[in-house]
């Protein structure tokens, strides 16, 4: 029954975003993040952050691509590079940790409703893509910083609880960026 409701756990923290996405940025900044007040259990903590990650790799690869703005392209080469370091280490400190959290080491898949965020991107182009990108990655990184922060704090696997720690100060500053390209892409 705990391997149940940790997994109806994961699948509720990595909707998060889609849900939030689907606000069409109205007003989305005023939702509080998802965890600020709850503990955050290793199963739960290594089953989304594999998932989350892969989801910025893939969408930045795709702004890469689609994107026709020079500063929505260079955030997404940074999304790629710090997202593909944090897998690295999330990799290492799931090697040194204490947890038994099962995780697929080949080839992390995307969760239904991340999945079904980056199909939105692919079909999207133009401004409206810059626009969406930006939403996702905003709503993302907000609820990112949440996750990592409440691990940070009360993680229960030293190695997991460390790499939170080094990888949150990165979410922080790729937050403040990609409000600030929010800021500059809008209307």
């Amino acid at each position: 029954m705990k391997t149940l409701l940790t997994v109806a756990a994961a699948a509720l923290l990595a909707s998060a975003p889609a849900v939030l996405a689907q606000t069409n940025g109205t007003k989305s900044n005023t939702v509080a993040p998802v965890m600020a007040d709850s503990k955050v259990d290793t199963q739960t903590f290594v089953t989304t952050v594999p998932s989350a990650n892969e989801f910025e790799i893939q969408s930045s690869k795709l702004a890469e691509q689609k994107s026709s703005s020079k500063d929505v392209k260079a955030f997404a080469s940074r999304m790629i590079k710090d997202h593909t370091k944090a897998g690295k280490d999330f990799k290492a400190a799931l090697n040194k940790g204490q947890t038994t959290a099962s995780v697929k080491p080949a080839g992390v898949a995307l969760q239904p409703k991340e999945q079904q965020m980056l199909d939105e991107l692919k079909g999207a182009s133009g401004k409206a893509f810059d626009q969406k990108y930006i939403q996702m990655q905003t709503d993302a990184h907000r609820d990112a910083v949440a996750m990592f922060s409440t691990y940070a704090q009360s993680g229960d696997d030293p190695a997991m609880k460390e790499f939170a720690k080094k990888t949150l100060p990165v979410l922080k500053m790729h937050e403040k960026h990609v409000k600030e390209l929010g800021a500059a892409h809008q209307g």
